[in-house]
């Protein structure tokens, strides 16, 4: 903004437009509109029905490997041949192609165990795998 000073002789129009007055109109307004707006909307109460139905969950064929401390295998509990999985898993994917492997193992099993019987896994279209532990 220009000022005028006192030490010139006449002094010539200001040039330049004085805003402060716009500028508290608008925040006025403003002010006023958040202020209103919310008394503006009227909702509509509705008694909506209550449902009560169970979720639906699809869950997928689990295969439960357990590998004791021996390394003696079990397919959900019953005991199977090392050399029987490659067989099992495939027949276990061709029939559901989204089955899962649960494997709990011994933490005294050697892990070349454990490793064989992933690969095998992996190697006949068993591709969710999760380990099982004990809670702390």
């Amino acid at each position: 903004m220009a000022f005028g000073s006192f030490n010139q002789g006449p002094s010539a129009p200001m040039a330049e437009p004085n805003t402060t007055p716009l500028v508290d109109v608008m925040l006025v307004l403003l002010v006023v509109f958040i202020i209103t707006t919310p008394l503006l909307t009227n909702a509509v109460q509705v008694d909506l029905p209550r449902a009560q139905a169970a979720e639906h969950q699809a869950k997928p064929e689990q295969i439960r490997l357990t590998v004791d401390a021996a390394g003696k295998l079990y397919w959900n509990d019953q005991p199977v041949a090392e050399a029987d999985l490659p067989a099992r898993f495939a027949a276990a994917s061709a029939a559901n192609p989204n089955v899962e492997l649960h494997l709990s193992a011994d933490k005294a099993v050697r892990y070349e165990t454990v490793a064989k019987t992933l690969a095998a896994a992996q190697q006949n279209g068993v591709g969710k795998i999760g380990f099982v532990t004990a809670a702390q």
